[in-house]
């Protein structure tokens, strides 16, 4: 049961981390900065998985040749600094579906490649978030007719309570830096 369980469950997390960048991306430069931290936080995952003294020193699987992972895994919070470096707010080019789903899709390879599919929905917290401010919503009003989010994906709910737009993208931002540093501290909790 488990050989068919394990990747059923990694290709639905694939497929709600990828729904829920894709949520994300409504506004400048969200969608972007949330994955800077996410991919950092793979980085040092796969880092520390690729290595046999610290992952056994962490408890950690070792997985060998997961390295190269390490450089993808830069790369993408590279490019990602990159984009809000020469697109900061006010954004003259906008990343679209096509950039926000690539972007999920990165994470979530990361994750299966480090075996670390329930860890991603913390990593990935804020996207986490999003994807679940549309869940919430969605059957919520359809069991009850009411709404629980003023709109949702949540950023929108933050939007209609007057926040700026720079206080939801920095806020959101700090809370993916906490979500990121918890999911690092997991490390020592295993």
């Amino acid at each position: 049961s488990n050989s068919i369980f394990i990747p059923a469950f990694s290709v639905l997390a694939i497929a709600v981390m990828v729904n829920a960048v894709n949520f994300t991306d409504g506004k400048d430069g969200l969608a972007a900065g949330c994955t800077i931290f996410c991919s950092f936080t793979f980085a040092v995952f796969t880092y520390l998985m690729g290595h046999k003294v610290f992952a056994g020193y962490l408890d950690l699987p070792y997985i060998s040749g997961i390295e190269e992972a390490v450089v993808f895994a830069f790369a993408l919070c590279g490019c990602c600094i990159g984009f809000l470096w020469h697109n900061c707010h006010p954004a003259s080019m906008f990343m679209g579906d096509t950039g926000s789903l690539a972007l999920g899709g990165a994470i979530s390879l990361l994750a299966v490649l480090v075996r670390q599919e329930i860890l991603m929905f913390l990593v990935g917290g804020v996207f986490t978030m999003e994807f679940a401010s549309v869940f919430i919503q969605r059957y919520y009003y359809k069991m009850t007719g009411k709404r629980v989010f003023l709109c949702s994906p949540i950023h929108h709910h933050f939007e209609r309570l007057n926040w700026q737009e720079s206080q939801i993208v920095v806020r959101f931002w700090i809370l993916s830096g906490i979500f990121a540093m918890i999911a690092l501290g997991t490390l020592k909790l295993r």
